[in-house]
């Protein structure tokens, strides 16, 4: 028996906001007001107001034909939040907006939203918005997070200084190739007609791509080890181009090393496969949602005393003076210059 289809046209857009409604409580002794109200109501008094902005459009960011409608809801809160933390202020809310085409139903719309109440649960977050809205073009996904810190809290890209270390969470590159696979495989089953798609173990790079984690626990990492970063930026669009930012912003140079970037041996194993050097997918492939950002040497130690607890935290180099530029220091010693490659994928080269 056939599970029923609900048209979004049966509920209309209004009886589409008391449905979702239901499913999200309020978390957070901050959140007065949520999607009940035309406009969401946060208490703020002795405290600053973090906000950030981000957005999933079909065709550019996510392909519905492998991407399942729960991994992107999830995904979808991680790249709002994920703003949010690189300022080293936690979450607290969201507020979403859908653009939905005629092919989407409420069944489908239900998808979407349990990946984001999965993720609303995760990381202690209330949805105080929920705005959805017809779309000619297909599905899209807004998210703005909000969070709420003192005043010594916020940090930013603009703290950069001179013999700072350069440090990167997790590590860079899994998501764009996990991309690759899913785009390989993708072609493979429409040239053949195949329904089983062949990951060859591949599903740590699947997971990057499909259902990436916030970097929630590092602000208790580095709360716990008393560090204090000098700037902090999210690696979005690539390690290359959030490190330029954070140096212009600072008014400062950089020098990195390519055998202390992060790359997991399932990134070299597939770039080799595919060929695709697993160095510039990390400089430039995006969707890493990792955290940069700089210490001074004396909070070096710490990082060398927090052992296991900081495992995840890789030194990958130091802040130089601005008129020394932006440079990677390859393996064979030669120093190239860093450049940020822009918004999309098809920026980043194959071996030769």
């Amino acid at each position: 028996m056939s599970k029923k289809i609900t048209p979004l046209s049966e509920i209309g857009l209004f009886g589409l906001i008391e449905h979702i409604e239901k499913t999200f409580p309020k978390r957070n002794d901050n959140t007065k007001t949520g999607i009940e109200n035309d406009a969401a109501v946060l208490a703020t008094a002795g405290t600053r107001l973090v906000t950030a902005q981000s957005q999933l459009l079909e065709g550019i960011h996510f392909d519905l034909t492998y991407f399942p409608l729960r991994h992107l809801g999830f995904k979808a809160v991680v790249s709002g939040i994920s703003d949010i933390i690189a300022t080293g202020t936690k979450p607290s809310q969201i507020s979403l907006t859908l653009g939905l085409s005629g092919k989407m139903s409420l069944e489908a719309v239900e998808l979407l939203m349990e990946g984001v109440a999965t993720a609303c649960q995760k990381y202690d977050l209330d949805l105080i918005g929920f705005r959805p809205s017809s779309s000619l073009t297909g599905l899209s996904i807004a998210v703005s997070a909000y969070g709420f810190a003192d005043d010594s809290t916020p940090k930013t890209r603009f703290g950069a200084r001179e013999n700072d270390l350069i440090c990167v969470t997790g590590d860079l590159g899994a998501a764009f190739m996990g991309l690759q696979l899913l785009e390989r495989e993708k072609q493979v089953m429409k040239e053949t007609g195949q329904e089983n798609p062949d990951f060859g173990g591949y599903d740590y790079l699947l997971e990057r791509q499909l259902k990436p984690e916030a970097r929630l626990g590092f602000l208790e990492q580095i709360k716990n080890a008393e560090l204090t970063p000098t700037s902090m930026s999210l690696v979005r669009e690539g390690l290359a181009a959030a490190l330029i930012r954070m140096c212009k912003a600072s008014e400062t140079g950089c020098n990195i090393y390519e055998n202390k970037l992060p790359i997991d041996h399932l990134t070299n194993t597939l770039g080799e496969e595919m060929e695709i050097n697993p160095v510039v997918a990390a400089l430039n492939g995006g969707e890493d949602y990792e955290i940069l950002f700089t210490i001074s040497l004396e909070d070096y130690q710490r990082i060398e005393k927090g052992g296991k607890s900081l495992k995840d935290i890789f030194v990958i180099g130091h802040i130089t003076p601005e008129s020394k530029g932006y440079t990677l220091e390859t393996n064979a010693g030669e120093e190239i210059e860093l450049k940020a490659r822009g918004w999309g994928n098809e920026d980043v080269e194959n071996k030769n």
